[in-house]
Protein backbone atom coordinates (compact mmCIF):
# COMPACT_ATOMS: atom_id res chain seq x y z
CA UNK A 1 0.00 0.00 0.00
CA UNK A 2 2.90 2.51 1.10
CA UNK A 3 4.22 1.69 -2.36
CA UNK A 4 1.48 2.86 -3.60
CA UNK A 5 1.16 6.12 -2.24
CA UNK A 6 4.90 6.67 -3.22
CA UNK A 7 4.23 5.76 -6.98
CA UNK A 8 1.23 7.81 -6.97
CA UNK A 9 3.31 10.99 -5.58
CA UNK A 10 5.97 10.60 -7.94
CA UNK A 11 3.46 10.69 -10.71
CA UNK A 12 2.06 13.80 -9.65
CA UNK A 13 5.07 15.47 -8.73
CA UNK A 14 6.46 14.79 -12.28
CA UNK A 15 2.90 16.04 -13.93
CA UNK A 16 3.77 19.20 -12.21
CA UNK A 17 7.28 20.23 -13.74
CA UNK A 18 7.72 23.78 -14.84
CA UNK A 19 8.39 24.35 -18.44
CA UNK A 20 10.54 27.46 -19.67
CA UNK A 21 10.52 28.49 -22.37
CA UNK A 22 12.62 31.33 -24.32
CA UNK A 23 11.29 33.64 -27.10
CA UNK A 24 12.63 36.78 -29.26
CA UNK A 25 9.69 39.48 -28.79
CA UNK A 26 7.80 40.67 -31.80
CA UNK A 27 8.95 44.07 -32.27
CA UNK A 28 12.10 45.70 -31.20
CA UNK A 29 13.27 47.34 -27.82
CA UNK A 30 13.24 50.50 -27.76
CA UNK A 31 15.14 52.78 -24.79
CA UNK A 32 13.77 56.30 -25.05
CA UNK A 33 16.35 58.50 -22.90
CA UNK A 34 14.66 62.10 -21.72
CA UNK A 35 17.97 64.26 -20.67
CA UNK A 36 18.38 67.52 -20.20
CA UNK A 37 21.38 69.22 -20.30
CA UNK A 38 21.81 72.56 -18.67
CA UNK A 39 25.75 72.50 -18.71
CA UNK A 40 25.14 76.49 -19.73
CA UNK A 41 23.60 77.49 -16.79
CA UNK A 42 26.31 75.76 -14.47
CA UNK A 43 28.87 77.23 -16.26
CA UNK A 44 26.96 80.50 -15.89
CA UNK A 45 26.67 79.87 -12.35
CA UNK A 46 30.13 78.81 -11.70
CA UNK A 47 31.61 81.93 -13.35
CA UNK A 48 29.44 84.14 -11.30
CA UNK A 49 30.30 82.61 -8.29
CA UNK A 50 34.37 82.82 -9.26
CA UNK A 51 33.72 86.59 -9.27
CA UNK A 52 32.06 86.90 -6.06
CA UNK A 53 34.90 84.55 -4.38
CA UNK A 54 37.68 86.52 -6.29
CA UNK A 55 40.27 88.32 -3.97
CA UNK A 56 39.50 91.98 -5.49
CA UNK A 57 35.98 91.46 -4.50
CA UNK A 58 36.38 92.30 -0.69
CA UNK A 59 34.31 89.87 0.67
CA UNK A 60 37.36 87.89 2.20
Amino acid sequence: MNLMRITALLLAFAACTPTVQVAMPTEPITINLNVRIEHEIRVQVEEELDALFSEDSGLF
